[in-house]
């Protein structure tokens, strides 16, 4: 067993930056610099042209590269053959990975091929004796559970990157190692089969800095276009939550919260929404919400900076209209 955590990171992000990389980076740099770990980061595929320098900056002393024509599209049982090949020789003590869709599919089938301990959700990790504590979110975000691990030899850590915050140490370290890893994927079983790929065009919801989110306080269908000219007059995304779209009035693509997406805007409006706590765990992270519902109880004023109590039928269209001068 090695004295290192290694961050993997597979899926590319904005301007070709793994998802969720710098931000488990962040995580693991302090981590690595409070129990004397060393701090390694393993990406597999291509790596993008600032990999270098992102690595300098949060102090990582080699820089793994996994590259196979198998991984160019996702497979389950492939990325965790290769990650078990790697874990096999580097026997790294600590395995975090930004917990994505597809990275919730690979770090417990990781965890059970190689016989490491798994934890999801992990939002903190710390040093407290010989022991790591990792803190985790349960329960669609109302609660927080600590982790102590100490049987499992190693442990996979899936990471909710998005609702944590980038700290670079405040020196850059020296540029890290790059090392190349050797990995037969020959027998490596390809359950999937791509059939049609399809690209997302414009911004992403995750990256908005100004969301308006509606909920089923509006109605009916017809009514979301209120959310839609509010976006647009402030210059930002339209969102819903989870009963908007199983009801057919948006898309998937816009749905916040526990089964949708995790934001961190600058601004979050969420209109003619409870406040449920697997809405709210997609936007928690917001640095302002504002919140309009008819219900002055609603959950979703707990979460609130700014809270208006009233018909959000009425209130939308106001604040468009005073926005637009």
């Amino acid at each position: 067993m090695s004295n290192s955590v290694v961050v993997c990171t597979w899926e590319r992000g904005r301007a070709g930056v793994p998802v969720g990389a710098e931000e488990t980076l962040s995580l693991a740099c302090k981590l690595a610099a409070a129990a004397g770990l060393e701090l390694n980061w393993l990406i597999a595929g291509p790596a993008p042209e600032r990999a270098l320098e992102i690595a300098g900056k949060y102090g990582v002393a080699h820089l793994d590269r996994i590259e196979d024509a198998k991984l160019a599209d996702f497979q389950a049982d492939v990325w965790v053959e290769a990650l078990a090949q790697y874990s096999k020789q580097h026997a790294p003590k600590l395995i975090l990975i930004p917990q994505t869709f597809n990275a919730r599919l690979v770090a417990p089938r990781l965890s059970a091929r190689t016989g490491a301990g798994v934890v999801m959700n992990a939002l903190k990790l710390e040093v407290e004796g010989r022991a790591v504590k990792v803190t985790a979110s349960a329960y669609g975000g109302d609660t927080r559970v600590v982790y102590e691990l100490t049987g499992a030899e190693s442990c996979v850590v899936g990471v909710l990157a998005d609702m944590l915050l980038v700290e670079p140490p405040a020196a850059d370290s020296p540029a890290p190692a790059v090392r190349q890893v050797a990995v037969d994927l020959g027998a490596a079983t390809e359950r999937v089969r791509v059939i049609q790929k399809a690209h997302l065009e414009g911004p992403r919801l995750e990256e908005a800095q100004i969301i308006v989110a509606g909920g089923m306080g509006l109605g009916k269908k017809e009514n979301y276009r209120l959310i839609e000219e509010l976006a647009e007059t402030l210059g930002g995304m339209a969102a819903a939550s989870r009963p908007v779209v199983e009801n057919g009035w948006v898309d998937s693509s816009r749905q916040v919260g526990l089964t949708g997406k995790i934001t961190r805007p600058a601004l979050y409006i969420a209109a003619g929404i409870s406040g449920a706590s697997q809405h709210m765990v997609g936007c928690a992270a917001a640095k302002t919400i504002v919140a309009i519902n008819r219900d002055p109880d609603a959950a979703v004023f707990r979460y609130a900076r700014y809270g208006i109590v009233g018909d959000c039928l009425e209130i939308l269209p106001a604040i468009t209209r005073a926005l637009k001068g």
